[in-house]
């Protein structure tokens, strides 16, 4: 199987925003995160803010059959509008005061952020999360940028891993996933 890997447009964020829903039905950070009420819509939404925030800070990428969607921030981009900031609020619900509560270890200075990847379940296995976490890398690498990312689903680490990443921390979070901080140093060219 070919896979194409490209610059999303804002056009691509509603259909890369269900695949994302998709992959991340089950996580376990996900499932933490978000009420159980209307939890599908919520997602998507949420989902959907993300990835705008991503377009106009930072890079996002899709395969041409969008059955996979990451999303790159720089280590200087703002947190998302207040009025993003609002919606995402009243779509946490009342998993947000446990949201704010939970610490996680800081991201490194500098490094940018692999703040999302998700493939349809209907094509894990097919190389799609590893072409376009290249293409990603390939990009911070010409830069010679660090990349970090946070992951709550344990079978991601072997596959961050074989990208170059390392564990720098697991938390437990106190009824909720347990999430591996991982970075990836700059490249040497």
């Amino acid at each position: 199987m070919t896979i194409h890997v490209r610059d999303a447009t804002a056009d691509d964020v509603p259909r890369a925003a269900r695949t994302l829903s998709a992959a991340f039905d089950d996580y376990p950070w996900t499932r933490w995160s978000i009420p159980t009420a209307h939890y599908a819509e919520r997602l998507e939404e949420l989902q959907g803010l993300y990835l705008l925030h991503a377009l106009g800070y930072g890079f996002v990428l899709v395969d041409d059959e969008q059955r996979g969607v990451a999303a790159f921030l720089p280590p200087d981009a703002p947190e998302p509008s207040v009025v993003a900031q609002g919606r995402i609020a009243e779509l946490l619900g009342d998993r947000l005061p446990a949201l704010a509560a939970t610490e996680l270890p800081e991201r490194p200075a500098e490094s940018w952020d692999l703040a999302t990847i998700g493939v349809h379940p209907d094509n894990w296995g097919q190389g799609v999360a590893s072409a376009i976490i290249a293409e990603g890398l390939r990009r911070l690498d010409d830069s010679r940028a660090a990349t970090s990312l946070e992951t709550s689903d344990a079978r991601n680490v072997a596959l961050y891993s074989r990208h170059g990443f390392t564990v720098t921390a697991t938390t437990e979070i106190p009824n909720g996933p347990v999430v591996h901080s991982m970075l990836r140093g700059a490249a040497d060219i």
